[in-house]
């Protein structure tokens, strides 16, 4: 997890506080949204990346009042004070990082099989 978080800081000038929280928030996003079994191998590479999935679902109603999809995804991160363009960056380099822990394949299956996310790749 250090080493994503890391590289997300880096490449998106962000905090790591932040980048902690929306890798929490997109991972968790993938986990409902995504292919099961392609997401869960991703996660499965990322160590810590439970704990921050559990972390960001804990945000309690508010959370369950913006409801789900990208959408949510979108406005819970600019919540964070990320804009459009960090949230593209941000992404890119998770999927980047995806493709290193889990193959070109395997996250293709997941931009594929997840609405909205094929605009981010």
């Amino acid at each position: 997890m250090d080493e994503l978080i890391g590289r997300l800081a880096t490449n998106a000038s962000i905090d790591s506080a932040v980048a902690e929280k929306t890798v929490g928030i997109i991972l968790g996003f993938l986990r409902s949204e995504g292919p099961s079994d392609s997401v869960q191998a991703l996660i499965d590479q990322i160590p810590g990346a439970e704990g921050a999935i559990e972390a960001s679902t804990s945000g309690g109603g508010l959370s369950r009042l913006m409801g789900g999809g990208l959408m949510a995804v979108g406005t819970r991160l600019m919540g964070l004070g990320l804009g459009m363009s960090d949230i593209q960056t941000i992404a890119r380099e998770l999927f980047r990082y995806g493709r290193d822990k889990i193959g070109a394949d395997q996250m293709g299956k997941i931009i594929a099989g997840t609405p909205g996310l094929s605009q981010f790749a």
